[in-house]
């Protein structure tokens, strides 16, 4: 019996960042799919949407960066997440230049904001962002290059950080895999979820099924597989952002993030029946569900590991190579300029993401939901 879980949470800590990956590698590509689209016959219509709660402090920088895009005919509306302070004045001030309002009366979350954006916009594209991306002038056209596959329901840009000088920061190791792995799952039955700050979609994905108690960047996924598409992320498609102001915060930011996926996730189990899904559904499963479990699965582990050590052999390797990793990363949260080092930097990162995944689901349990959205500061 011990020995039973012992092997079982060693396959449910590799299972997710290890062997998923693989198994996915190894499943062959959906029919049609590529890595770039050849410049389309005709642009279609697009709707950028930016989603603002009380933002009087940033909303101008954004709508002077969305004027500066370079793609023919686009249209911009401004959610407001029922801004009380001079956000919805600010944006009235560019209403000579094209500028839309969709106010949201009462605050309700993001997705219920950008609800009645939807509602409002003309396009057959519908383009999502957050007021603290900034966003290149040609990368409407680039994204817009990728729905010219008829098989692609939604477009996920791809992340890059800023430091405060204004210098794009390096990729570091955990980036640089989530890139690939979302690379290989784009290439199978599409991602499971977008980049929240900025991504694409067809009209008809975002139609129906708007769930607004769900983060869109999941459900636009959901919705896109519903319709039998595919949601492909765009490594020539970037959204510019600040990491947060404050580092501390970063923690807490894991943590909203979590308890909003644990939400969806609960809010649309059938996602995960593959009758329905097909492989889409253990892309779901292999991504989302069993990497929250990582943190269970590592408690169990460890105690297994001590109860059996006496045994010796597997079972005392185990044990010496959890003490040394653990080990590794106190002396980093003991010594911050151990972080510097990618020896420490990978082992603290990937603690400190199972802690938020841990507390988020103890905070779901209790029925902690988190629909209403606040910006971080950055």
């Amino acid at each position: 019996m011990l020995k039973g879980l012992f092997w079982i949470s060693v396959f449910g800590v590799l299972f997710s960042y290890f062997l998923y990956p693989l198994l996915l590698r190894l499943a062959p590509r959906r029919k049609g799919a590529a890595v770039s689209y050849p410049e389309p016959a005709s642009a279609p219509s697009v709707s950028l949407i930016v989603t603002a709660h009380n933002e009087e402090g940033r909303i101008r920088e954004k709508i002077e960066n969305c004027l500066q895009l370079t793609y023919p005919g686009l249209e911009l509306i401004i959610a407001s997440d029922a801004s009380s302070d001079g956000t919805d004045a600010i944006v009235g001030e560019y209403s000579g230049k094209g500028v839309l309002l969709a106010r949201a009366e009462e605050r309700k979350g993001k997705e219920y904001a950008q609800l009645q954006a939807i509602r409002k916009a003309s396009g057959d594209i519908l383009v999502f962002s957050d007021v603290a991306t900034s966003i290149p002038e040609d990368a409407i056209e680039k994204m817009a290059r990728y729905f010219d596959d008829p098989s692609v329901g939604a477009v996920s840009s791809e992340d890059r950080f800023v430091s405060r000088d204004g210098s794009v920061v390096g990729e570091g190791a955990y980036v640089r895999y989530e890139m690939w792995l979302r690379g290989v799952e784009s290439q199978r039955a599409g991602l499971v979820g977008l980049s929240g700050s900025f991504f694409a979609a067809r009209r008809e994905v975002c139609d129906t099924d708007w769930d607004i108690l769900s983060p869109s960047d999941f459900n636009t996924a959901l919705n896109s597989a519903r319709k039998g598409l595919v949601a492909v992320t765009a490594p020539d498609v970037l959204g510019f952002y600040q990491d947060v102001a404050d580092a501390s915060k970063e923690y807490q930011r894991k943590n909203r993030t979590i308890i909003r996926g644990l939400t969806a996730l609960s809010r649309h189990m059938e996602v995960l029946n593959p009758f329905r899904f097909g492989w889409f559904s253990f892309q779901v499963f292999g991504h989302k569900l069993m990497r929250w479990a990582v943190p269970w699965f590592q408690m169990l582990l460890f105690f297994t590991s001590l109860l059996l050590m006496a045994r010796g052999g597997v079972y005392g390797l185990a044990l010496f190579v959890q003490i040394l990793f653990y080990g590794v990363v106190v002396a980093g949260h003991l010594k911050p300029s151990l972080r510097e080092r990618t020896v420490v930097k990978i082992p603290y990162f990937f603690v400190q993401v199972n802690l938020a995944i841990a507390r988020a689901t103890i905070d779901f349990i209790r029925g902690r939901r988190m629909t209403v959205w606040t910006p971080s500061q950055r």
